[in-house]
């Protein structure tokens, strides 16, 4: 996901030289060890003597993590480029390792003179201020008894990440201003104590939104099983950085948490049992992308949930998996990557054809993938699927909830609506009953009002769940 770090106002001028405020371009909250093999340069020339203030162990999403040098520098513009690499702590990058992903971003950037550079543009957590604006979700069209539709607040992560307002007042936003009543939220996103959020700013979030009728669906919980070393935590730490997020979303009134299908893995699954029992959770286990239910590894997930046969364990299945093709916006930012046309001729007539992956894996393996066009890339071979909704018959009485995951909304050709069209179609003869929860992944390229794509994919899908369901009731 390519998030911004540096700010207009990141470039300023101190009494002992400079400073330069950073913004974590990450979708939550990481050690601030994380950061590795940090250069800066100011108008060519790197900067040697960095020193980063220190701010505790946490990189805060919202907050800017402050490097300074003794550098001085003239008034007017200034090029300045920062690259550096991140320790990504809860993602694998193999057999024996974190991931650990490279950033750079350079830009034309004019000093401020700081009184305090130092400050972190950190937030307090007042997330009812705004309670008595609230404006009521408009009703969605007639769906079947027992499902609910929700609003991630993932989908206003650039937002969070500008940190103009406080993320917990964006998440309770969702509500007041009528988005939708049930949410999704990032613990990782929202409070500064995660991953052991304190109990103050986990009950000003509630109150909050119980003040403006909103409930919370289900808390994303983070699992980092490498430290800041990239040493990997055994079970019992893996266990003891868990329980605080778990406790957090009982205190909030969760009916669940969530991670990636398998991260946990039986041993833990099983000792995570007693606690989400006795906290009345649904750990939610996460399937998206190419995880289909006969890929081997997902399989081994699967089996591991039903072989403990309580309720308090569960799948989330990410609409991700039900793509019939490319989003229109995803194959233009390829386009304007300087990807070669018959790649992407492959790519726009023919996603599902097996030889499409092939191509894709040989372009990378032959270093025909632009540096700065990696990560976006790498979504055809990890974030996007292939399948059809029938592939989950089989899985549905394990299946708790569904993320609705959306790209764009440039639908002529149904390969928006027809996938939550055919799900709602599956889950009507099923019998399903959960939350179904629009989640917007098209941050990477597509710079859009969250708050606009959030309520327009909402009443898409109201209306393709319900013409499925009634599908179903035909059929039936």
């Amino acid at each position: 996901m390519s998030l911004p770090i540096l700010l207009d106002d990141a470039l300023a001028r101190t009494a002992d030289g400079v400073a330069l405020r950073l913004s974590l371009p990450w979708i939550r909250s990481l050690p601030v060890s994380s950061l590795r093999d940090l250069e800066v340069s100011i108008d060519g020339t790197p900067v040697t003597d960095l020193r980063i203030r220190p701010c505790g162990d946490w990189w805060f999403l919202q907050d800017r993590l402050v490097v300074e040098a003794g550098q001085r520098l003239d008034d007017g513009p200034h090029e300045v480029a920062v690259s550096f690499r991140l320790l990504i702590p809860y993602l694998q990058a193999g057999p024996d390792g974190p991931l650990i992903l490279p950033f750079h971003h350079a830009r034309t950037l004019v000093a401020e003179v700081a009184a305090d550079a130092g400050a972190s543009d950190a937030f307090g957590s007042d997330p009812g201020a705004e309670a008595t604006t609230r404006v009521r979700p408009a009703p969605s069209a007639d769906l079947p008894a027992g499902w609910t539709l929700a609003a991630s607040a993932f989908n206003w992560t650039p937002e969070a990440v500008r940190a103009e307002r406080p993320a917990a007042d964006i998440a309770a936003g969702v509500v007041r201003d009528g988005v939708a009543s049930v949410i999704e939220i990032e613990p990782g996103q929202m409070w500064r104590g995660f991953p052991t959020p304190g109990d103050d700013e986990v009950d000003a979030f509630r109150a909050g939104l119980a003040s403006a009728d909103g409930t919370v669906s289900i808390v994303g919980a983070s699992l980092d099983d490498w430290d800041a070393s990239g040493r990997r935590r055994d079970d019992d730490e893996r266990l003891a950085f868990l329980l605080p997020q778990l406790r957090a979303a009982h205190r909030i009134g969760a009916d669940g948490v969530r991670l990636p299908i398998g991260q946990a893995g039986s041993a833990l699954l099983a000792r995570l049992l007693p606690h989400l029992q006795e906290l009345d959770l649904v750990l939610l286990e996460e399937a998206q992308g190419r995880q289909t239910p006969d890929d081997p590894q997902t399989a081994r997930a699967l089996e591991a949930i039903a072989s403990l046969d309580d309720p308090h364990v569960r799948v989330l299945v990410d609409s991700s998996m039900l793509m019939p093709s490319l989003p229109v916006t995803y194959l233009e930012a390829l386009r304007a990557a300087g990807f070669e046309r018959a790649l992407l001729d492959r790519l726009t007539s023919g996603w599902r054809d097996p030889a499409t992956i092939d191509a894709l894996v040989s372009t990378l393996r032959a270093g025909a993938v632009p540096p700065h066009a990696h990560a976006l890339f790498m979504d055809m071979l990890v974030r996007f699927g292939r399948s059809d909704a029938e592939v989950l018959r089989d899985i549905l009485p394990l299946i708790g909830a569904f993320h609705l995951k959306f790209w764009d909304l440039e639908d002529a050709d149904g390969r928006v609506s027809n996938p939550i069209r055919d799900l709602g179609a599956e889950l009507g003869r099923a019998g399903f009953a959960g939350t179904l929860c629009s989640e917007w992944g098209g941050h990477e390229w597509l710079d859009a009002d969250p708050e606009a794509m959030t309520r327009a994919h909402l009443a898409l899908s109201a209306r393709s769940l319900a013409a499925g369901a009634l599908t179903a009731d035909v059929r039936t």
